[in-house]
């Protein structure tokens, strides 16, 4: 069974792809996440044994013999509760029923029919979406013969599959492409692509309550993820594939990242891990900062894991609209940052406001011009001329030894990447080293990129061979 990640489909992406897309549903802790994962091929979702893990959407590819189909993973739903929290994962949950085409309705193999999964049964009939019923947590035959109870759902044919250990998956898939509706064909043979391949990855990171799920939603115009004053409230990456101005995006979602010294649950630990691989998978870096708090330690150190990832970086200054007009001028919050954030200079600062959707436009030309940056490539002639100027400017001695260029060319692009041959590698400052990158960027730009240098020993003269 081959597997690959995918991302949430929008309306005009889930066409061209001519996926069916399937939802995973289910009341908390029957194992949602864990199928999900098995699906998908890879930890996607966060999984713990305790209720309440999962509550955005996640989307994910799942590839079985030839057939594709969109995955859905939801959070434990609950129909009938009534905090603000359990409230908004329930919307969410619906949202996936009216995106799908089958819903898999997982329930626990190990704790029979519970009056929560009736509960659930009633909100499915009620969808008019197919239905297949999961038991997860099935490990062997003799769990299977306890599994009559469930067969009172109504849904027919009952799947037993075990996500931890693979157990039942084949077949569960089997049965999902037979019901699912057809995928429809290019002229090739192979169902139609999308526009994934194109899009810009753009992960917001911060700390935990500056705003991103806030400005995610803004932007789609809908509540894609979940917002609620109790920070913590995002825990999986969460993307969403999103279209603005004509150009086509991947929105990361990401918990907020706290100090290691206050983050003491196991969960939490784990929502920033994910958080942290976000800024892997991306190619542009949103660094969300609360205006009405300024540049913390915590923001310093989240800037740091952007510009050690080697990702394009723009620094959005979010709630802005709560900053009262003459109390501090924008100059003034950029010459901040960059007295406390020194090692990010090269980055771009905009002003936002995820409620009134002030800056938003500013921001995705930022995202737009550090994308390009990144992947601009400069011809090896220019890299060591520039070089050789800045050294001319600024010269200086290695162990008694003037330093020499012998070659720069480009090697890698987002981050830019040059190696130069020297004759003393080994013996450069950073310092020295910080003056090359800043003398590069004044000549070719990359704004909103880190530059990185490898100095490499330049190749000696061979010896002569003696005459006879």
């Amino acid at each position: 069974m081959k597997r690959a990640p995918a991302a949430a489909p929008s309306a005009t992406a889930r066409t061209a792809m001519a996926r069916p897309v399937i939802a995973i549903v289910g009341r908390p802790n029957v194992g949602k996440s864990a199928l999900f994962n098995r699906l998908v091929g890879r930890r996607q979702a966060l999984v713990r044994d305790v209720p309440g893990v999962t509550r955005d959407r996640l989307y994910g590819l799942v590839a079985f013999d030839r057939w594709q189909a969109t995955v859905i993973d939801t959070g434990g739903f609950d129909p009938s509760a009534e905090e603000p929290l359990i409230d908004a994962v329930r919307r969410q949950v619906l949202a996936a029923l009216d995106e799908a085409d089958l819903v898999l309705f997982v329930v626990d193999g190990r704790e029979g029919v519970t009056a929560l999964d009736r509960e659930i049964v009633d909100v499915l009939r009620k969808s008019g979406r197919p239905v297949l019923l999961v038991a997860n947590k099935v490990d062997g035959v003799a769990q299977e013969q306890q599994l009559g109870d469930f067969y009172e759902l109504g849904f027919g044919d009952l799947l037993p599959v075990s996500a931890e250990h693979g157990r039942g998956v084949a077949e569960m898939l089997e049965a999902a492409r037979q019901k699912a509706p057809q995928v429809a064909e290019t002229a090739g043979g192979r169902p139609a692509r999308g526009a994934g391949a194109r899009r810009i990855p753009v992960a917001i990171v911060g700390r935990p309550n500056v705003g991103k799920s806030s400005l995610i939603n803004t932007l789609m115009g809908t509540e894609r993820v979940l917002v609620h004053v109790e920070p913590g409230t995002t825990r999986d990456a969460v993307d969403t594939p999103f279209t603005y101005r004509g150009r086509d995006y991947v929105l990361i979602d990401t918990a907020g990242i706290r100090r290691k010294g206050r983050v003491t649950e196991p969960l939490e630990k784990l929502s920033i891990v994910m958080a942290l691989r976000s800024l892997e998978r991306c190619r542009v870096a949103v660094v969300l900062i609360d205006a009405t708090e300024g540049v913390t330690s915590q923001d310093a150190h989240i800037a740091g894991y952007a510009n050690e990832a080697g990702r394009a970086t723009v620094i959005a200054v979010n709630k802005w609209d709560r900053v009262p007009r003459g109390v501090v001028r924008r100059a003034e919050v950029v010459e901040q940052f960059r007295d406390r954030l020194p090692f990010l200079d090269y980055a771009p600062v905009c002003f936002t406001s995820a409620t009134t959707g002030e800056g938003l436009p500013e921001l995705f030309d930022l995202v737009d011009q550090v994308a390009a940056e990144a992947a601009r490539r400069v011809p090896a002639g220019g890299v060591r001329e520039e070089l050789l100027r800045a050294v001319e400017r600024r010269p200086i001695s290695l162990g008694g030894v003037p330093l020499t260029i012998q070659s720069a060319a480009q090697v890698g692009v987002a981050p830019p990447i040059f190696v130069v041959k020297v004759n003393r590698p080994a013996d450069i400052h950073f310092s020295y080293e910080r003056y090359l990158v800043s003398s590069l960027r004044r000549a070719f730009g990359f704004t909103g990129s880190p530059i990185k240098l490898i100095f490499r020993r330049a190749a000696g003269r061979r010896p002569r061979r003696a005459q006879r």
